[in-house]
């Protein structure tokens, strides 16, 4: 299969699984030049399956690297207002939004001031969270090989290397690639249910590093990476997926973690970090490289010291076994388990769609502009559910799900 194959491929799954696209809808699609191959195929399958009209927009992380270097500090965190509109008016049409990922320039911001970096969030615009998060429009995120990202993982720029890592993460090796993506988010689907049926109070990690205790909310379940779009019908938030989430209660998280895998935020790779929490608050950072990064996007405001998700990963997963850690959080996040600080995910609720923000906080969904995940799981991390009174129930040991609380995949 040529690299086109793929990205034709790849582009049908982003569109007819990921979006399950409507014909006379709009499509919006995120990316950076180097993407163009990719985001090019978005637009030719959307429009011979019907798009009203396909937007692509292109952001360039070099003018991110200016804009840090010698931009007044107090304009770092504003964000342009005619984004949100293109985001506002794609709801209000009920339109459809591809993100796609995968550095094409990874340590660009390398030897920057690192505070400086975690004020500037674009092109992590509030707006496009608020849009996602309450399924104003259909929208998925997919990843696209470069160069200057595969010379970061094995380096030379061997984009046919990383195509071979990921076709089979993404199912296209198989006859039926959506067929195949359906029979998976099925399995996902029946593990999440049966989660959801245990009814757990809290679940904790425990690991190197790590002995963190998060409060679950009483009625949220445990869903997948899918959503009910503005035409009633499901999409895929990210292809690949391998998670089961919840939004935990934003009061109740104690203890440490420490990240198992490197993030990418904001331009930069923090390698090691450790979270300090109590009553649900993060009350510090601590590691090398990157901490004041962190700590800078922590202020973004109130609610970005909070925790907005927990997921679990085993080690099942095609992008853990695949023995590569892709420094993209699309994937890595998918390869293990993760948690998020700043927003949480207000699907998990029965009826969410009538509720207000301040009902969705009162009830224990953290409200924030941000959300970021990162992956805290690996085969010396376990996860263990709590119930009030007091009984352990296994959850994951050495990466792999315990039967008496979930089904093999």
């Amino acid at each position: 299969m040529t690299s086109s194959d793929r990205f034709q491929q790849y582009a049908g799954l982003l569109c007819d699984v990921g979006l399950s696209l409507e014909p006379g809808q709009d499509v919006a699609v995120n990316a950076q030049i180097e993407h163009a191959e990719l985001a090019r195929a978005v637009a030719e399958h959307a429009y011979a399956h019907g798009a009203h009209y396909v937007d692509i927009w292109y952001w360039d992380p070099h003018a991110k690297r200016s804009r840090i270097r010698h931009a007044p500090t107090q304009t770092l965190p504003w964000t342009p207002p005619w984004l949100d509109t293109r985001y506002q008016q794609l709801a209000a049409r009920r339109g459809a939004l591809v993100n796609i990922v995968g550095d094409p320039a990874p340590g660009l911001l390398a030897g920057l001031d690192e505070h400086r970096c975690g004020l500037d969030r674009m092109p992590a615009l509030a707006s496009r969270f608020h849009v996602q998060e309450k399924g104003q429009v259909a929208w998925t995120f997919g990843c696209c090989p470069t160069p200057a990202w595969a010379d970061s993982l094995f380096g030379k720029p061997d984009v046919a290397r990383l195509w071979d890592l990921l076709t089979p993460i993404l199912r296209l090796d198989q006859p039926d690639p959506a067929a195949a993506w359906h029979t998976h988010l099925g399995q996902l689907r029946a593990r999440a249910a049966q989660l959801t049926a245990l009814h757990l109070d809290a679940v904790q990690f425990t690991g190197p590093g790590t002995d963190l205790t998060v409060g679950l909310i009483p009625d949220a379940s445990w869903e997948i990476s899918e959503l009910t779009g503005p035409h009633g019908r499901p999409n895929v938030l990210n292809l690949p997926t391998e998670e089961i989430y919840t939004t935990p209660d934003w009061r109740r998280a104690t203890g440490t973690v420490t990240t198992t895998r490197p993030l990418a935020l904001g331009g930069i790779l923090i390698e090691d970090f450790t979270l300090h929490l109590d009553d649900g608050v993060i009350t510090d950072a601590t590691g090398g490289h990157g901490k004041n990064t962190i700590l800078a996007q922590l202020a973004a405001d109130e609610g970005a010291r909070r925790l907005g998700e927990i997921a679990l990963v085993d080690d099942t997963s095609p992008i853990g076994r695949s023995g590569t850690v892709f420094r993209e959080t699309l994937l890595d996040e998918n390869a293990t388990c993760h948690i998020a600080w700043g927003a949480g995910i207000p699907s998990v609720l029965p009826g969410w769609r009538s509720l207000s923000d301040d009902q969705l906080r009162t009830a224990g969904i953290n409200q924030s502009a941000t959300h970021v995940d990162f992956m805290i799981g690996g085969p010396e991390v376990s996860v263990t559910g709590l119930h009030a009174s007091g009984t352990r129930i296994p959850i994951l040991r050495a990466g792999t799900w315990q039967p008496t609380t979930a089904p093999a995949l």
